[in-house]
């Protein structure tokens, strides 16, 4: 999953700002005592300024970045007047540096960037606003503000501290809960964040304690060799948040082989998967905790929107907001299906 220092901006719900509709046409020089020029939601199909943008991310070697490249696709063919000049995706810092500079050097209008690493990519960000070409920058965070025009990204504290209230409510009648956790890489910032989120949610309920962690990959065979670990190690718990749902695949597989169904099981991320293994409800995921890809899709609305100098509906400001911080939404039975059509496969 992404590494992402954690900005507290303006707070939106997983799908508020990637729907288009939010986005209106205001712009910033429009006198008061005159029409606005082009006073329409940005969402509908009605063209306006031609825009141009410049789309970077890293390999989509995991499904949620592959669901991130889909979500920025599928969201510039709604508009006939986005054009998106999408890279190839590299992990590897300095071909990715040279595929946004390529996007430089063609002048795009407005340029889209999700850094396989944002420390090693923001001098690249800077050239890009020093250039004149307003960045959107999606995600993992460059160093400084001055890279990016505006930020949007996931919540990783949140995500935590959401786990750690369902399973706390969940739990709050029983006496002597335990809990376990399978994190992600401890070497990623975001791993840590969603570790504090956890911890801090379950100092509210002094009837659970954490009796075991285990860090795992973020990927389906990490997932499982971790998960029988802690399985092999704790004979009684009752309930288990894992960071993410690819590796929550192999946690999954890992608990039918030792044939346990004694706890409830909170994900992390919004796989199609694990929706419809919550759906069906005849296992131990009974939850998961959004980190929504649909943050690609937003961040096209929001470079169609700088480059046509309008602003985010629903805000008194004619411009976009400097920051904005997804809500990790809580999906369980109750509300899944609402959420099915954007689980990533």
């Amino acid at each position: 999953m992404p590494e992402l220092t954690s900005r507290r901006g303006l707070l939106f719900g997983s799908a508020a700002i990637g729907a288009g509709a939010l986005l209106t046409g205001c712009t910033s020089n429009e006198s008061k005592d005159e029409p606005a020029a082009n006073d329409q939601p940005a969402a509908d199909d009605k063209p306006g300024k031609q825009v141009t943008i410049g789309f970077a991310g890293p390999q989509a070697d995991h499904g949620w970045l592959n669901a991130i490249n889909d979500n920025a696709k599928s969201r510039a063919k709604k508009y006939s007047d986005v054009t998106l000049e999408i890279t190839e995706g590299s992990n590897d810092t300095a071909a990715q540096i040279g595929q946004i500079e390529t996007l430089i050097n063609k002048k795009v209008d407005v340029l889209v960037v999700l850094p396989a690493d944002g420390k090693a990519l923001t001098q690249v960000g800077l050239k890009a606003m020093r250039a004149g070409i307003p960045v959107i920058n999606l995600d993992r965070i460059f160093n400084t503000p001055q890279a990016y025009r505006c930020w949007i990204g996931g919540d990783n504290y949140g995500m935590g501290l959401n786990a750690g209230h369902y399973i706390g409510e969940k739990l709050k009648g029983k006496s002597g809960a335990k809990v376990i956790e399978l994190a992600g890489l401890d070497n990623l910032e975001l791993t840590k964040q969603r570790t504090q989120g956890f911890d801090d949610a379950l100092k509210n309920y002094p009837n659970i304690q954490k009796v075991a962690r285990q860090a795992a990959e973020f990927t389906v065979e990490s997932g499982q060799a971790k998960m029988a670990q802690l399985l092999q190690a704790q004979s009684k718990f009752d309930a288990l948040w894992n960071h993410d749902d690819d590796q929550g695949v192999g946690a999954l597989r890992a608990i039918e082989q030792a044939g346990r169904d004694d706890f409830l099981m909170v994900g992390g991320a919004g796989a199609l998967s694990a929706f419809q293994a919550i759906k069906q409800d005849d296992g131990v995921l009974k939850a998961t905790v959004l980190y929504p890809p649909t943050m690609a899709a937003s961040a096209i609305d929001l470079a169609r929107a700088l480059g046509q100098g309008k602003g985010v509906g629903g805000m008194a400001e004619f411009e976009i907001p400097a920051s904005i911080t997804l809500y990790s939404a809580v999906v369980d039975k109750a509300n899944v299906d609402q959420y099915m059509s954007t689980g990533f496969k």
